[in-house]
């Protein structure tokens, strides 16, 4: 005849089959990934095989960057208060309290801030009524000092006549030069 084997023996592959395995591949693997948004393309294929689905991972990968479906990145958590500490914890003034002018009641905080080496800590003193930061520092430890001159600057900036600090219980707030200087303004 004139033609070789793999000709004779030739079928065709059912392309319309396919997508539909594909289609139904990609809405399982949409599933898995609005439940565990932090599962990348081998925790999807691992879940798809627990399921029963035999499937490799190169096509669940090759289904996710389809999708443009992306793994949710973990927060690095880092504490910035320690609460457990012997010095005086004073009570919550601003319970019940109605916030009516500026300079009524300061909120002080720390946060940390991610920097391509790694983080810096923020110190913040933050005007309950108007929003405003008032006072902040920024260094690389949370010791008192950082949360110090965060007030300092508060205190030169703004009236400290009438005035509530509020904060968390924090070591920070709570060590004996900190107190010493919101008592010597009157706060």
């Amino acid at each position: 005849m004139g033609i070789s084997r793999a000709t004779y023996y030739y079928q065709p592959r059912d392309k319309k089959g396919k997508e539909g395995r594909d289609r139904e591949l990609a809405k399982r693997i949409r599933e898995i990934c609005y439940k565990y948004p932090y599962y990348g393309y081998r925790r999807v294929t691992a879940a798809l095989r627990r399921a029963g689905v035999a499937v490799n991972h190169k096509k669940v990968a090759k289904l996710m960057r389809e999708m443009s479906i992306q793994v949710k990145k973990r927060k690095k958590f880092t504490r910035t208060t320690n609460s457990s500490h012997n010095l005086r914890v004073y009570p919550n003034l601003i319970k019940d309290l109605v916030i009516e002018r500026i300079n009524q009641v300061w909120c002080a905080d720390i946060t940390y801030i991610g920097i391509r080496v790694g983080f810096v800590y923020l110190a913040a003193v933050i005007d309950a009524f108007s929003r405003k930061v008032v006072g902040y520092a920024i260094g690389k430890s949370l010791a008192a000092e950082l949360t110090i001159e965060a007030l300092r600057m508060a205190i030169i900036s703004r009236d400290t006549s009438d005035l509530i600090h509020h904060s968390d219980k924090g070591i920070q707030y709570c060590c004996t030069d900190y107190i010493n200087l919101l008592n010597s303004h009157g706060i």
